[in-house]
């Protein structure tokens, strides 16, 4: 070999070699993934969104200033805690009742899913069960939990998402509906162990990235999750989900990661709501990356940050203007930007001391975010004339 192709030869080498490595270097992906609690509709909220009676309801307001955080994420999903019956009346508290109107504005809002299996599940009767499907499905969301018919069920139960080069699994069930009795052949995924051991063995068979299972269980009210809870919590794991993410309780409680470095949000609280019981009116983001090797196919969870979010109803002459704020945004002087009072400034930094304190026993990792951050803009007060 002549002395100049040799050298050639060891250079090409060399680019090569560097090359793998910065390939090896470059070999993961991510992606985030936001999660919220409790999408309640009661009666105030309905009529505060209405815009023409049973016929035209404005729920944007509601998610101004939370919109910017769905909206930077990869997945953003919640618990949908109403049902959409498709026709009046449209109602709150016992049996939720809301206009499609909802669905369209937690779509514009950044909402990617929305899980329907709660103890609501049921309150629009069988037509409300399919009519919830069927507007979720007709405005892009991701959807399940509960099922139109068994045939549904066995196509598209567990969910699989595919984004950003990851496939997910999610599952979701509840503790039950109220006693309002499931109607044949729609269908509400109820806790049961035996079949969700089963739905895992499925979710496996798959060959997800990850298993997220969705669950609504717990004491309304209670700040920590009982008995039942952790041990079904483990069983769920052991049979082969990656992450659980509950809710029900109303309140928040704890976000805890197990021995082998699994995670649980127990409850992530309400996200809207206009329940005035203590802790309520606080909830939880939860916010999570995934990190995948593209050569090993390993995924594992990269992080996890909270993220408390406020919910603020803003009175004004004529009407009430329910809102979820992130706190972070919203404190240390910046309450002015809404022209918040004393009283409701008080009673966010209130709760939202509380609940800090409450996930830091667990060394919880709280995610800030500020106007900058998200981009918001707000009007200037007029300055009056000297």
């Amino acid at each position: 070999m002549k002395p100049i192709s040799f050298i050639l030869l060891l250079l090409m080498s060399i680019h090569l070699a560097k090359a793998q490595n910065t390939a090896n270097q470059d070999s993961t992906i991510e992606m985030s993934m936001i999660f919220v609690g409790d999408i309640m509709g009661h009666g105030p909220q309905i009529q505060s969104a209405e815009i023409i009676k049973n016929k035209s309801y404005n729920y944007s307001p509601c998610f101004e200033y939370i919109s910017p955080i769905l909206q930077k994420n990869d997945l953003a999903i919640g618990n949908l805690e109403v049902t959409l019956p498709g026709k009046p009346p449209y109602k709150g508290y016992p049996r939720f009742r809301s206009h499609d109107d909802l669905a369209r504005d937690l779509r514009l809002a950044g909402f990617d899913m929305l899980v329907t299996s709660n103890n609501h599940s049921n309150d629009g009767g069988r037509a409300g069960v399919i009519n919830t499907i069927q507007t979720l499905k007709e405005w892009g969301f991701y959807q399940t939990g509960t099922f139109k018919n068994e045939v549904e069920r066995q196509m598209y139960y567990p969910l699989l998402v595919f984004r950003n080069g990851f496939k997910i699994a999610f599952l979701n069930y509840t503790y039950g509906t109220n006693g309002i009795k499931t109607k044949a052949p729609t269908i509400v995924n109820e806790i049961d162990e035996a079949q969700i051991q089963a739905d895992l063995e499925m979710a496996k068979k798959l060959q997800p990235d990850f298993i997220i299972t969705l669950i609504h269980w717990g004491d309304e009210y209670q700040l920590n999750e009982n008995k039942w809870q952790q041990e079904l919590a483990k069983k769920i794991f052991a049979w082969g989900s990656d992450l659980i993410v509950g809710a029900h309780p109303h309140v928040v409680q704890p976000i805890k990661q197990m021995p082998d470095g699994k995670v649980i949000a127990y409850s992530l609280g309400n996200f809207i709501s206009n329940q005035k019981q203590p802790n309520t009116d606080i909830g939880l983001m939860f916010e999570i990356a995934l990190r995948k090797n593209i050569r090993t196919g390993q995924t594992a969870l990269a992080n996890h940050h909270y993220i408390p979010i406020w919910r603020y109803r803003k009175k004004e002459s004529d009407k009430t203007t329910f809102m979820t704020l992130p706190v972070s945004t919203f404190e240390n002087g910046n309450e002015h930007l809404l022209d918040m009072p004393e009283k409701d400034k008080k009673q966010m930094a209130a709760s939202a001391k509380r609940i800090r304190k409450h996930l830091n026993k667990y060394r919880g990792v709280e995610k800030r975010y500020t106007i900058k951050d998200l981009n918001l803009q707000f009007k200037k007060k007029a300055i009056p004339a000297q």
